[in-house]
C-alpha cells in the first residue's frame, strides 16, 4: 500500500557532499515526521535527523552544521543534505515516515514505514 524508496548514495572523498532523496508513494492521506537514521557495521542504527511536517528540524550532534534535512511535502518527498563528509559518515541510511494510509473504510490509518537503505561510502 506505501512504499518508501531512498535514493542518492554512493561513495564520495572526504570533504565531499552528497544528497539523499526519499520518496513516500501509495495509499497515502498524510505524512507526520519523517526522519534519517544510519547504521554502520557493527554499530546500532542511529537517528540522524528529523523533520516535522510542519518544517521543523533536529540534528544529531556529530551532523549540525554539515548536514540539512529538509521535506516537499507536496511531493511526499524528503531530503539529506550532506556536506563536509568524514569517513564517520559511512553506513546505510535508511528513511522513515510516519503516514496515514487511507484503507478505503473509516479513517486513514497511521503506520510507521522504513525504506530499505542507501549506501553512503566516505573515503578518506
Amino acid at each position: 500500500q506505501v512504499q518508501v524508496v531512498e535514493s542518492g548514495g554512493g561513495l564520495v572523498q572526504a570533504g565531499g557532499s552528497l544528497r539523499l532523496s526519499c520518496a513516500v508513494s501509495g495509499s497515502i492521506s498524510n505524512i507526520d515526521d519523517m526522519g534519517w537514521y544510519r547504521q554502520a557495521p557493527g554499530k546500532q542504527r542511529e537517528l540522524v535527523a528529523s523533520i516535522t511536517s510542519a518544517g521543523i528540524a533536529h540534528y544529531v550532534d556529530s551532523v549540525k552544521d554539515r548536514f540539512i534535512i529538509s521535506r516537499d511535502n507536496a511531493k511526499n518527498t524528503m531530503y539529506l543534505q550532506m556536506n563536509s563528509l568524514k569517513s564517520d559518515d559511512t553506513a546505510v541510511y535508511y528513511c522513515n515516515a510516519d503516514v496515514a494510509v487511507r484503507t478505503g473504510v473509516g479513517m486513514p490509518m497511521w503506520r510507521h514505514y522504513w525504506g530499505q537503505g542507501t549506501q553512503v561510502t566516505v573515503s578518506s
